[in-house]
């Protein structure tokens, strides 16, 4: 059934955005669009497009509270990951308390369907990313305006690049060290300083340290990616990491002046992406993530320990109700495209 749906899908994706297409410009805002969806597209769990570019469908969502994570800013209702990478923080957060880390205070993921976001991130948008703080859980649970209003601290010295050992501990480390050793975990993305804090500090195995790489901000939460999933064939992987540690001179570049330089003051900003981003710079698929029906709740898509993923099931009741020719029907007559003849 799961196969039959995804080619009707993908069929009726590709006529509407034909037909979308004549229209490009009339099309609201694609952060308006994906982000006023509040469940996610009851359909077959798959990542569309690129990190910074996309969306997804059969996503589910952190519970709250879990065993070793509570999760933060509840009100953005960025929970919402692929199936894989729930699998990949809730293993996580075991693994890392095992490892003397109280429990993940977790941060964004994505919206329910991924697509960019009205504020903060340029990526985040197929289910592969999750922002995790580098503050440990207390022994207590945030009460929902806390969650809104705590603070994340800073792993560095105020006012430098580099780390302050008075915050720095080893289960920040091995915190780092288990995302790294997952398969499916691409990269980890932190602050410089908390790089070379890892190159200056690691011992034994450090072939792990490819996997964390510099980026500007970043010395509050990780940001951890995983790869594009087995049932995602039109997702767009990155690049590998270069081959090594990365505790090299590629390091060294960010402790210059260049990566810090303001932009020219006279140089025009150009806005920024989600901003001016319409569906038609999404893959043809994402309309049909818009528009497929929901969940018969939250609680069926949401996950609280770890080991357990709703099945398929859970949502297929939702699924079988969507007639995917319904994407044609919301079109005007004048926007149906005309069938051409098979080459």
């Amino acid at each position: 059934m799961w196969k039959y749906l995804s080619k009707s899908l993908l069929g009726a994706s590709v006529a509407a955005s034909v037909a979308f297409s004549f229209n490009a410009n009339a099309e609201p805002l694609a952060k308006d669009l994906f982000g006023s969806k509040n469940l996610p597209a009851a359909i077959e769990p798959a990542s569309h497009g690129f990190y910074s570019k996309g969306c997804f469908s059969g996503g589910l969502a952190m519970a709250k509270d879990g065993p070793h994570w509570q999760a933060m800013r509840l009100s953005r209702n960025r929970r919402w990951g692929h199936p894989e990478l729930i699998k990949v923080l809730t293993r996580l957060s075991e693994d890392a308390n095992r490892d003397g880390w109280n429990g993940l205070l977790v941060g964004d993921l994505s919206q329910p369907r991924g697509g960019p976001m009205l504020t903060g991130h340029a990526s985040h948008q197929i289910g592969l990313d999750a922002d995790i703080w580098l503050t440990p859980m207390p022994n207590r649970r945030f009460t929902d305006a806390e969650r809104e209003n705590v603070s994340a601290i800073s792993m560095l010295k105020n006012g430098t690049l580099y780390v302050d050992d008075r915050k720095w501990t080893k289960a920040h480390e091995a915190l780092l060290r288990n995302a790294a050793s997952y398969g499916n975990v691409e990269r980890l993305l932190v602050h410089p300083g908390i790089k070379k804090k890892l190159c200056d500090t690691v011992t034994g195995d450090r072939s792990w340290l490819r996997k964390v790489r510099p980026y500007w901000g970043h010395h509050y939460h990780v940001h951890i990616r995983i790869g594009c999933p087995a049932d995602s064939p039109n997702c767009k992987p990155q690049s590998p990491p270069p081959r090594g540690t990365g505790c090299d001179q590629s390091l060294a570049w960010w402790f210059t002046d260049e990566p810090w330089k303001p932009a020219p003051k006279d140089k025009p900003q150009k806005p920024r992406a989600r901003d001016v981003m319409t569906m038609a710079a999404l893959p043809n698929a994402c309309r049909i993530v818009l528009g497929a029906p929901a969940p018969a709740s939250e609680a069926a898509v949401t996950v609280d320990r770890p080991g357990i993923i709703p099945a398929n099931a859970a949502r297929a009741t939702a699924v079988e109700r969507f007639d995917p020719s319904e994407v044609l029907r919301r079109l005007s007559s004048g926007e149906v495209p005309i069938p051409s003849p098979r080459p």
